[in-house]
Order: C-alpha cells, then structure tokens, then sequence
C-alpha cells in the first residue's frame, strides 16, 4: 500500500521526525526544504528514504543533535564554516549569506564547510547559486567507496561535483551534477531496500568482481565513472572538499549509513563566480549559443532535463510513499 504526499507534506513529515529525534527546528528545517526538493526532482534516492538514516544519526550520535555552526571570515572572499558535527544543511545556510555578498563584491568567493555530514543533492546548492544570479561550482566528498585504478582499497567516496548557470531571471539555466562513481551510492541503498538488482557496472563485491547483487555492493566498493578517468574526478574533489576544507579525508570517515563509528566529520567546499565581473552581458550570450547547438539536435538532451521534467510532474502528481518507508521513518520498521 502506498499514499500520495504533497511536497508540503514530504518537508513537514522530514521535519517533524528529525525534531522528534534530537534535531533543532532550524536544523530540522533546513534538512527538511532539501528533501522537499530531493522529492520534487524525482531523485528519491535522496528524498525521504533517507530521513529514518537521519533520525538515526541523530539519536546515536553521528549527527550531533546541538550544533552550532560557527562562521569565520579570514579573507574578504573567504568564507569559512565548522558544522561542528551537525548536519551540512544549517551550516551552509549560516555562511550562505557572506559568501553571496562576497561573490558580488570580489567576482569570485569561496564557502568552506568541514565538520560536517551528507549534504543532499549537490546539485541543488548549485543551483541556488544560479538563483542569486552566480555561477556555481561545488564538491562534496563522501566515505571511502571507491578505489584507486588497478586497486581493491576504497580510497575516495563517490564524491559529486556539480556546476549551474544563472539564467538572468532567477532561475537556473543549467545544472550539472555527477559524481565520480557510475551512479550514486544511495541509489544502491534504494535498490537493497527494494530488493531489486543494480545494473552491471556499477559496482564490485568485496572479493573485487563485478555484482548486480546490491547487498554484495554495499560490502564491496563502487565502479568509477570512466575508469581512470572517474578516479581522477573524484581525486579532484577529495582535494577540494576534505584535504583544502580541513575534514577527515574519505578513508578516515565514517558511513553516511548505519550507526557504526562516530560523526564522519566530511567536508563541502563551493566556489561562486559573478559573471558580470568577468564577461558581461557577453556571457549570456554565449550560454545561450553553446545550450542552443545541444538542444537543436534531435534527441540530445541537456544534462539535468529529466530532473527538471520530473519537477514538473511531481509539483502537480505529488509524491508516491509506500506503507514500509512511512513505518521506517516513524521508527516502526527495520
């Protein structure tokens, strides 16, 4: 059995069930609007499902439930936050503000985050950038999953980089957003809960062979989008989001999931770029020409068009919930 939820009632249910496990209302809040959006966008992976991880978290302490973050400005353009162990959410919207007004003063500014937790859709912190009229370019970085070419040790996590471009009215133009993994980690969680199988490709079991088994994939490690190449992507961000942001590096956190180990103590670092300081009214224009030789070809889509097709939808479908998920986050389920 299943239920239909509005977005209102995706946020108002994540919100109450983090309060009700430890969360402030402010903290609750703002993990709350991201899984709202999670939901929204049809990337269920990260929407409710992971609400009953949350309430875990917070109730055995890997999330700590009384987190102030605290802001620190040692450069004009540098804006720097510790989560102090608290979920990454409230802490990039208390440095949030600096960092704009930052990015619009000096043309490029800087938001470090470290002592923090699963920041969500990447992508979506991107695109708010894009919202103030800013170019976005954000990292995150994730538990140790993924190993090094021709290695079998996780050394980096699956960690996403994802870009987005204002579109001059609010909005944004184009989001991008990827990890360095052949598909997200949580994706794989998904398909555990539901039983289903993974695709081949995405990743090995823990003697290193290739599984479509997703509990197998769980103990194993992740497949890097492009070999070598993915590696590489995912090496880049580990440098930008756990080595320049001062968190524990991937190998040294703990699981985004379960209650084994402490708070993982993982980093986000965002970057934010005034177009208007750099081309003008000319990079506008060329956005427009570069998107336009994508979308007039037939069959070509712009990356982020299905997120932005399912949002349509959602808004006016709302959200599917079955009666298992609901009795995992009401703390009624295995």
């Amino acid at each position: 059995m299943s239920k239909i939820f509005t977005l209102d009632d995706v946020e108002k249910l994540a919100h109450r069930r983090l309060v009700e496990a430890g969360a402030s209302s402010e903290a609750a809040a703002s993990v709350a609007r991201s899984t709202r959006r999670a939901e929204r966008d049809g990337l269920r992976s990260h929407g409710l499902l992971y609400v009953p991880i949350y309430a875990e978290h917070l109730e055995c302490g890997k999330v700590a439930s009384s987190a102030v973050p605290a802001v620190t400005t040692p450069r004009p353009a540098a804006v720097c936050v510790n989560a102090a162990n608290g979920f990454a959410h409230p802490a990039i919207d208390a440095g949030w503000t600096a960092f704009t007004d930052a990015a619009r003063a000096c043309g490029v500014s800087a938001l470090s985050i470290n002592n923090s937790y699963n920041c969500g859709i990447l992508g979506h912190h991107a695109e708010r950038l894009a919202e103030d009229g800013l170019i976005g370019l954000c990292f995150t970085h994730a538990p140790a999953s993924i190993a090094p070419t021709g290695g079998k040790r996780p050394v980096i996590g699956t960690n996403p980089f994802a870009i987005a471009v204002p579109d001059g009215t609010g909005g944004a133009r184009l989001v991008l957003d990827q990890s360095a993994s052949a598909i997200a980690k949580s994706e794989i969680l998904l398909r555990s809960r539901e039983g289903r199988a993974i695709e081949p490709g995405w990743a090995l079991d823990a003697r290193g062979q290739e599984t479509t088994d997703a509990d197998a994939a769980l103990k194993g490690s992740m497949i890097p989008s492009g070999g070598q190449k993915g590696f590489g992507v995912g090496l880049m961000v580990e440098i930008f989001a756990a080595a320049l942001t001062g968190a524990n590096l991937s190998a040294e956190a703990s699981p985004f999931s379960g209650p084994k180990g402490g708070p993982p103590a993982t980093g986000q670092f965002f970057l934010a770029v005034d177009p208007s300081a750099f081309a003008g009214d000319a990079f506008s224009a060329s956005m427009d020409r570069l998107i336009a030789s994508i979308e007039e070809q037939e069959g070509a889509r712009l990356p982020g068009q299905r997120r932005m097709d399912n949002r349509r939808r959602i808004d006016v479908e709302g959200v599917t919930v079955d009666d298992a998920l609901l009795a995992r986050i009401e703390g009624d389920g295995a």
